[in-house]
């Protein structure tokens, strides 16, 4: 996936993205702000996108957005500003591979639906273990290629469209677990029909 074709999908999807795509991640989204939550503390969501997970943070959370495109984060931001979202301290521009931010800097570090569609995942897992302190989690949830049967065949027949769609059909699950300081503690699919799945990382050392 190459940067400046990151940028023009993510100026397309910007308009509709809430009404489009938002709808189909509307269940894994609660539950994965849920699970944050439960676990309090400094928050970081990696690739915010247009701030549809934002209001379900609870309000005693200090969350920390990021993005690339800036027409997702001003979408973000009107949501914040309406909503009077005080869990939000702020929302920054920044590449997910190199993070302006010290190590060990929050309790847990999230990204929903992003590794698919961003260039070079594995610096951006590093960056996000990186800034996550020891002992606590990185969360990913996303769309994982299927090993075999029909849908394969379909992921692989439109990953050639990969700089078009903004994001890898057949993105291998094997790219977001090698980073020798997480160790994955849950791996559990998330409906619509086991389409995402939930991604729990511990940060050991």
């Amino acid at each position: 996936m190459e940067l400046d074709a990151v940028s023009r999908s993510y100026k397309r999807w910007a308009p509709i993205y809430d009404f489009s795509f938002g709808k189909v991640s509307e269940s894994p989204r609660r539950r994965t702000a849920a699970h944050v939550n439960a676990r309090g503390g400094r928050v970081l969501e990696v690739g915010v996108g247009t701030g549809l997970s934002l209001p379900l943070y609870d309000p005693d959370l200090d969350v920390t957005g990021i993005d690339f495109s800036h027409d997702m984060l001003a979408k973000a931001q009107e949501k914040v500003d309406a909503l009077g979202l005080t869990a939000v301290k702020q929302l920054r521009q920044m590449d997910a591979r190199s993070l302006d931010f010290p190590d060990e800097s929050f309790d847990t570090v999230v990204a929903m639906f992003l590794v698919s569609v961003v260039p070079e995942p594995e610096k951006v897992v590093s960056e996000m273990a990186r800034v996550c302190r020891i002992g606590g989690e990185v969360v990913i949830v996303n769309h994982f290629a299927t090993e075999k049967g029909p849908l394969a065949a379909v992921e692989k027949a439109f990953a050639r469209f990969e700089n078009t769609l903004g994001w890898h059909s057949d993105f291998s699950v094997d790219r977001v677990t090698g980073d020798p300081r997480l160790e994955v503690v849950k791996r559990r699919p998330m409906s619509p029909a086991g389409l995402f799945t939930f991604l729990q990382f511990e940060r050991r050392h």
